[in-house]
């Protein structure tokens, strides 16, 4: 198992922003992918942005969020600029162990409010 632990969320208005953190642990972690998604009340789980030798996001979140992970610390982060009311969810990260955009292990979900 690859423990991981969200934090950062809040309450924020609208055009504000916060930081994501997601820690890890486990030997193998910087080798992992990893992913953050995000569940608004009544949808389904969404892909938000993943890190591998490169990263990637949602159309939705292209140009105001940025994905980084600093190795030495186990951790990735999730920048949210911008953020509107839609961006309003529980956020989770994920491990990825083979890269291959299957990921095995999920964080327990953190909540992001945006206000208008």
């Amino acid at each position: 198992q690859v423990p991981l632990v969200e934090s950062g969320g809040g309450l924020v208005q609208a055009g504000g922003s916060l930081r994501l953190s997601c820690a890890a642990s486990g030997r193998t972690f910087s080798r992992y992918a990893m992913g953050w998604f995000r569940q608004a009340p009544g949808k389904e789980r969404e892909f938000v942005a993943a890190i591998t030798w490169t990263t990637y996001y949602a159309d939705s979140v292209k140009g105001r969020f940025t994905i980084s992970r600093d190795t030495a610390k186990n951790t990735v982060y999730l920048q949210m600029n911008s953020l509107k009311p839609e961006d309003t969810a529980v956020y989770y990260c994920a491990a990825d162990p083979e890269s291959d955009f299957v990921y095995d292990y999920w964080g327990q979900g953190t909540q992001v409010t945006v206000s208008s």
